[in-house]
C-alpha cells in the first residue's frame, strides 16, 4: 500500500500484489514491516517439525516438507520486504511447490507406480516456475493455488476418518480451524482495505494470515506424520513440546520382530 513515510531502498513497487499495509513506515529496507516479520513464526514452527522428523528418522519426504515450509516463509519475507516483481516469484512459486509436495505425501502411499508421481510433479513444478517467471498472473495464480489445495482435501478427509486416535483427530481439526480463520483474515484485509487504512490501528489481516498458515502447515505436517507412522506400524502417539506444541513420538519395532 502506497503512502510511505520513509524513503524506499528497493525503488518503486513493481509487484502485481500490494497488501493493506503502508509501505516503508518502519525502515527504508522493509516495505511491509508486519507482513515481513509475521513469517518468523512459520520458520520456527517448520524448524521444530524438521528437528523432530530428523531426530526420529522419519521418511525423507517429511524433512523435505518442513524445509519447503521454511523456504516459503523466507521467500515471503523477501517479497514483502521489497515488493519487487522478480522477488514475488520467491513467494508464489514456493507456494505451488509446497502444495505439490503435499499431494505427493498424501497420495504416494497408495500409488503403485512409484516413479511416475514424483517425476510428473517435479516436471509440473519446474514448468510452472518457468511460466510464472514470464507471465504476470493475477487471478489465475489464486485459482490455480486453490485448485491444488482442494485436491488435498479428499485424502486428508480419508486419513481423518481412518484415524481413531483422538489426539490425532484434534490435529486435523486444528488444521481446519487455522485455515478457516486465516482465510477470513486474508479476505478481511483484501475486501475492507480502504476502511482499514483509515483506522487508527490496522489489524494487519495479511500478517495474521501468515501466522495462522504457519500453524496450519505445522498441524498438517504433524497429522500426516502420525498417519504415515501408523501405516508403517511405528506406534505413534501425540506428545506436547513445552506443554503446547504437538509432536509425534514413535516407537519403531525392533529388528526381527
Amino acid at each position: 500500500m502506497a503512502d510511505s513515510v520513509v524513503s524506499s531502498f528497493w525503488g518503486p513497487v513493481t509487484s502485481t500484489v500490494e497488501l493493506c499495509e503502508k509501505n516503508y513506515t518502519h525502515s527504508s529496507y522493509i516495505a511491509e514491516f508486519y507482513n515481513t516479520i509475521s513469517n518468523v513464526p512459520c520458520i520456527l514452527l517448520a524448524l521444530i517439525g524438521l528437528i523432530n522428523a530428523l531426530r526420529q528418522r522419519f521418511e525423507k519426504r517429511f524433512s523435505v516438507l518442513h524445509i519447503s515450509n521454511m523456504i516459503l516463509a523466507i521467500g515471503s519475507m523477501i517479497f514483502h520486504a521489497t515488493l519487487q516483481h522478480v522477488l514475488q516469484q520467491s513467494d508464489e512459486t514456493p507456494m505451488v511447490w509446497e502444495m505439490l509436495l503435499y499431494l505427493y505425501v498424501l497420495y504416494s502411499p497408495d500409488w503403485h507406480y512409484r516413479s511416475t508421481m514424483p517425476t510428473f510433479l517435479f516436471l509440473y513444478g519446474a514448468a510452472f516456475a518457468v511460466v510464472h517467471s514470464l507471465v504476470r498472473f493475477r487471478i489465475g495464480f489464486k485459482v490455480h493455488y486453490v485448485i491444488l489445495c482442494l485436491l488435498c482435501i479428499p485424502r486428508m478427509y480419508k486419513y481423518y476418518i481412518q484415524t481413531k486416535e483422538v489426539s490425532a483427530k484434534r490435529l486435523a481439526k486444528l488444521y481446519v480451524a487455522t485455515i478457516f480463520l486465516g482465510t477470513l483474515c486474508w479476505l478481511f484485509d483484501r475486501v475492507f482495505c480502504k476502511k482499514l487504512s483509515r483506522w487508527y490501528i490496522n489489524p494487519q489481516g495479511h500478517a495474521c494470515w501468515h501466522v495462522l498458515m504457519g500453524f496450519n502447515s505445522y498441524f498438517a505436517n504433524t497429522f500426516l506424520m502420525f498417519c504415515r507412522a501408523q501405516q508403517l506400524g511405528w506406534k505413534p502417539r501425540v506428545v506436547h513440546l513445552f506443554g503446547f506444541f504437538p509432536c509425534v513420538k514413535i516407537q519403531k519395532p525392533k529388528k526381527g520382530e
